[in-house]
């Protein structure tokens, strides 16, 4: 007899294969590891064959289960399409709404629009993904993915949310100990706050025409979060090149001061999307849209010389 949890085993099942543990996928429930195990037995016990090679080391996939994941995926995506189009169709505000993004967006852009939402519609939870990774809303089940920059070929849908312009800046006691640079050679002898690992993300190639560690010069401070890179520059520590959603609100204020290369402004203009699987958004996907498209303004809130 078919068990009326088998679309409930299956989404434990996904997760166990995502996770690589029981323990990884009960964390992502928010419950027990003995409760995923007992749903996982039910499920082998349903099928009728193991799904999961288990070790005390070691939790992999037999063939049946690699078989049973490209069709659980599929229908479980199936669900939530099914889901989320009557969601639209009635209007209905509430469920779970899962969200990708950069950690420094998703804390001050992302977070305050979710806990002014859930305010507004107790029914509505959220879960926040924040990864600098580029978080699949497919594979993933995710409602919506926010990306920064150029968008590569996709048959995911795309909502611009605003721009960005990498903006350069330091504080301004930096240069009464340095000398203000006219030229991108004299920009590029200074202390300069680079990202640490990853291919020149934040640009710098553009700007000097080759990376911070050019010819064994090392940057004065090196870091993979953009908030630490911004109180590196508010330290004092170096020159920066970073967003203006990081460090807009600091030019702004001026606690930091916008470098110019002599009549040069060196800004680089991307957009900020929201991405995400269906054509047809819910109504959730529209709320959250619209609410993170009011939050953020025309022009952005961190624009700098905007207010």
């Amino acid at each position: 007899m078919q068990s009326e949890r088998f679309a409930e085993f299956l989404g434990v099942f996904a997760d166990v294969a995502r996770e690589g543990s029981f323990s990884g996928a009960a964390r992502r429930r928010g419950v027990q590891p003995s409760s995923v195990s007992r749903q996982i037995d039910m499920l082998e016990a349903q099928v009728g064959t193991a799904l999961f090679l288990r070790s005390t080391r070691l939790l992999t996939l037999t063939d049946a289960g690699e078989a049973l994941l490209v069709r659980a995926r599929r229908i479980l995506d199936e669900l939530a399409d099914a889901q989320q189009e009557i969601a639209s169709i009635g209007g209905d505000i509430g469920g779970v709404f899962r969200l990708a993004c950069f950690p420094t967006f998703g804390k001050r852009y992302v977070v305050p629009v979710m806990a002014a939402l859930s305010a507004r519609y107790p029914a509505l939870r959220f879960e926040l993904d924040l990864t600098e990774r580029l978080a699949d809303p497919v594979a993933e089940r995710l409602d919506l993915v926010i990306r920064i920059g150029d968008l590569a070929d996709s048959t995911l849908i795309a909502t611009r949310l605003a721009t960005q312009q990498r903006i350069l800046c330091a504080h301004p006691a930096f240069f009464e100990k340095h000398a203000y640079p006219k030229t991108r050679d004299d920009l590029a002898e200074l202390c300069l706050i680079d990202k640490m690992h990853g291919a020149d993300l934040l640009g710098w190639s553009d700007l000097l025409g080759h990376p911070v560690g050019h010819a064994g010069k090392r940057a004065g401070f090196a870091c993979d979060d953009f908030e630490a890179m911004r109180l590196a520059a508010l330290g004092g520590l170096g020159v920066a090149y970073l967003p203006d959603w990081v460090v807009g609100p600091d030019v702004n204020a001026g606690d930091l001061v916008e470098v110019t290369l002599g009549d040069n402004r060196p800004r680089v203009e991307t957009g900020i999307f929201a991405l995400r699987a269906l054509a047809k958004p819910s109504a959730t996907v529209r709320l959250v849209l619209d609410e993170l498209k009011a939050s953020i303004g025309s022009p952005p809130c961190w624009a700098v010389g905007a207010g």
